[in-house]
């Protein structure tokens, strides 16, 4: 597959860093819209579902720049809570992106629970969107169990309270985190089927 340079719908720094990172062994350039010269407009994420957000962000990334865009949305899923956080993980707390408050909320609502009842998975869609109108879209799970406290450093939004195995994602190193990540897993799928579109 011939390298082709994409547009990243999303100004949160830290989904670019990895996304860049599995993309471009892939074969992808990922850029910025500051980057591509652009100043994307916000998209208001209306979609229930994390499908829809990724569809939302990749159709308007696309049709302002012309440009290949990917998007991605992505969040944790908690059973005890039914669901939520779910597509509003970021706001999960009432402030957009904030991390600790998301953290300490989700904490607080399961405090008590035996690990047996702290089972979740953080799930991403992610959605190709070219100039032309097609649309390529893949999703990724990760299964896990939310622990009653914070471990390790690294990763972020939930990560250092997504247990998988007897690690939190936090605790990953960039590697291992991509190898089984919901956005790895999405990112790979999204490849095969980018690989069998450009093959068509």
């Amino acid at each position: 597959m011939t390298p082709q340079t994409m547009l990243l719908a999303s100004h949160n720094a830290k989904k670019l860093v990895e996304l860049q990172r599995i993309l471009t062994p892939l074969g992808f350039t990922v850029v910025t819209d500051r980057e591509a010269g652009l100043s994307l407009t916000d998209v208001e994420e209306t979609g229930v579902t994390f499908a829809e957000n990724a569809l939302l962000k990749a159709k308007a990334g696309c049709a302002e720049s012309g440009m290949i865009c990917v998007a991605d949305d992505s969040g944790l899923c908690v059973d005890a809570l039914d669901g939520a956080p779910g597509v509003y993980s970021a706001r999960f707390a009432g402030e957009h992106g904030n991390d600790d408050k998301n953290i300490d909320k989700l904490l607080d609502l399961l405090r008590g629970l035996p690990p047996e009842k702290r089972t979740a998975r953080f799930v991403s869609a992610v959605c190709c969107v070219f100039p032309n109108g097609d649309v390529v879209t893949a999703e990724g799970v990760c299964e896990g169990v939310i622990a009653t406290e914070r471990h390790g450093s690294g990763g972020f939004g939930y990560d250092p309270v997504f247990m998988v195995g007897d690690r939190s994602f936090a605790e990953f190193t960039p590697a291992e985190k991509d190898a089984v990540s919901h956005r790895g897993r999405a990112l790979a799928a999204l490849r095969d089927k980018l690989l069998a579109y450009s093959s068509r």
